[in-house]
């Protein structure tokens, strides 16, 4: 007998956190074959480029999880490119996908997309209901034009093109830049520098009450699979053509001090917490009713101390290999100096 052809699935920003999870999820699996291309190869701004690859890949199955992303500071200073580019990126998806016959698409979105008042836990249908929170506005809009893309396509054509919006994530992958990270790879971030030069404080933005949620990235592509599985008939008690999206939360929540502390207390600093309060907190609150998507049988696996100790683990484990590439790259140019080669360039810490 001939064996059935793999389902051939897209993961649009592989390398990112969210799309590296999958990457593994899928892996583990073992039943498809992925399709995946760095920036380099296919930049998702360019919808001619899309549309090409598209054109000739006999794509199954697309997962959207590219995207321009990043803290507060972040958001703050630089909202045309946060919503320009995610605009171009989700026009020229989810357009390609409907123009080659995908067979199912899954959009990811972000807990932003609800107002900054929304009733908490946040219900799928507060979407709309008031002003978003203005330090990631041009964000919000630009995830929530996706979502209405891909509603909007299914309702016209047919498709079949599914949201799933994510609390806050953190794992494996995840950004630990200085400046443009979200809360917690920030925490991290800190917490270890401070560690590296003997800080005896350490200050984090805000008052430190806010509440988030966090989950971790494996959970996140747990429930991506779980739901793309789904038969549209199962959905369908869950959703309308006009509120379509899901949302996937831990259904915990904690305040940005505590946090703060576990995170010192993983990475085993040992000095004085402070908050500068001339920095803007963000959402007071933010929790997801994720019942819906729970009523079709997934659930979080990862509990925040341990996904916390996997994630520092996961740091240092990056700072070693960082500092190990500029120790082989200092004696590269030790020796080619030695023999009057050109040395090449040392490489920076990204970590």
């Amino acid at each position: 007998m001939n064996k059935p052809t793999p389902e051939r699935i897209f993961i649009a920003g592989h390398r990112g956190m969210v799309g590296a999870a999958l990457v593994r999820a899928l892996h583990a699996r073992g039943d498809c074959e992925l399709l995946l291309r760095n920036r380099d190869e296919l930049d998702l701004c360019n919808a001619a480029a899309v549309d090409a690859f598209f054109a000739e890949s006999g794509i199954d199955t697309v997962y959207l999880a590219a995207a321009r992303v990043g803290g507060i500071h972040a958001n703050q200073a630089y909202p045309a490119e946060f919503i320009h580019q995610n605009l171009e990126i989700a026009n020229a998806v989810i357009h390609a996908a409907w123009k080659h016959r995908v067979q199912r698409l899954l959009f990811l979105g972000s807990s932003c997309i609800y107002p900054r008042a929304a009733p908490q836990p946040m219900r799928e249908e507060c979407l709309l209901s008031g002003a978003l929170e203005p330090t990631n506005e041009p964000y919000a809009i630009a995830k929530i034009a996706g979502i209405k893309l891909c509603e909007s396509y299914n309702r016209q054509f047919g498709t079949d093109f599914r949201c799933l919006m994510p609390t806050n994530l953190y794992g494996p992958g995840d950004n630990f830049h200085r400046e443009d990270s979200h809360v917690l790879p920030a925490l991290i971030r800190r917490f270890h520098d401070a560690l590296q030069t003997d800080l005896p404080e350490v200050r984090i933005w805000g008052s430190g009450t806010p509440l988030r949620e966090f989950l971790y990235v494996d959970d996140l592509a747990a429930a991506c699979l779980h739901l793309m599985a789904q038969p549209r008939e199962r959905l369908a008690p869950l959703i309308t053509p006009q509120r379509s999206h899901l949302n996937v939360g831990s259904g915990e929540e904690v305040g940005i001090a505590t946090l703060a502390m576990m995170v010192a207390e993983a990475l085993g600093y040992r000095g004085h917490i402070s908050f500068d309060r001339s920095h803007a907190d963000g959402t007071p609150r933010k929790l997801l009713d994720s019942s819906r998507l729970r009523s079709l049988g997934w659930a979080p696996a990862v509990p925040l101390a341990d996904g916390l100790c996997h994630t520092v683990r996961y740091y240092l484990d990056a700072c070693a290999a960082a500092r190990q590439e500029l120790a082989n790259a200092k004696t590269t140019i030790g020796t080619t100096t030695a023999t009057g080669t050109r040395a090449t360039a040392i490489p920076s810490l990204r970590h």
